[in-house]
């Protein structure tokens, strides 16, 4: 049988090493790329084609829901586990509607880690019991949409990408230079993102990021 092969995306160095170990104690299980950031996981996910996708939320560059979506789009074979310490139902709903089939605590991971991932190896869902969203996908609620996620409907992939990238403190310049497009168009994505959440400075768009954990504080 062939070794089932492991992303693993986290910007904690430390952690990283911790959950190698842990993944790596069970035979026939590897390890095949890490990542500091979502953008380097959704790159490495689309090279390497792994098996499983463990995913943190609170990434730089690119978090873990918009990881979680890239990875579902250009590698649909790769089974996506988010493993973060946000206990929310809005994040479940938002990482399984981007293709997620588990959802874990990393207080939890010691004990559920490898279950979670046997799980997703048989491409079947694990959710942590310690978050009410404990279902599997289709069981998850579909009603119920709140301003804030009618709010990211409206943006494109694009804008919540850049929308990230302005909270995380990035200038016009330094996000055209991240996304490899040019300053005028950052500021038109910028304006677009501005009208659309009917923000009306960096500092209220910062606290939207940071309210509905876009970025991480």
């Amino acid at each position: 049988m062939p070794a089932l092969r492991i992303l693993i995306a986290d910007d904690h160095a430390v952690v990283r090493a911790g959950l190698r170990t842990l993944l790596e104690s069970r035979a026939g299980w590897e390890v095949c790329a890490e990542a500091r950031d979502g953008r380097e996981a959704v790159e490495k996910a689309i090279k390497l084609k792994p098996d499983i996708a463990v995913l943190d939320i609170g990434m730089p560059l690119l978090n873990g829901v918009e990881a979680t979506r890239r990875i579902h789009k250009s590698s649909p074979g790769t089974e996506v586990l988010i493993l973060t310490m946000h206990e929310s139902d809005d994040l479940v709903q938002q990482v399984v509607e981007g293709g997620a089939r588990g959802y874990i605590l990393k207080d939890d991971a010691d004990r559920v880690l490898l279950a979670a991932v046997e799980a997703l190896r048989l491409h079947k869902p694990y959710f942590s019991t310690r978050v009410s969203g404990a279902l599997a996908p289709e069981e998850l609620s579909e009603g119920g949409a709140d301003t804030a996620k009618l709010s990211r409907s409206r943006l494109t992939p694009r804008e919540r990408e850049i929308l990230q990238l302005l909270a995380e403190g990035k200038s016009n310049k330094e996000v055209a230079a991240i996304l490899g497009i040019s300053v005028n168009t950052a500021e038109a994505h910028r304006a677009n993102i501005m009208l659309k959440l009917d923000l009306h400075s960096i500092t209220e768009l910062v606290v939207y990021a940071v309210r509905n954990k876009i970025i991480r504080t």
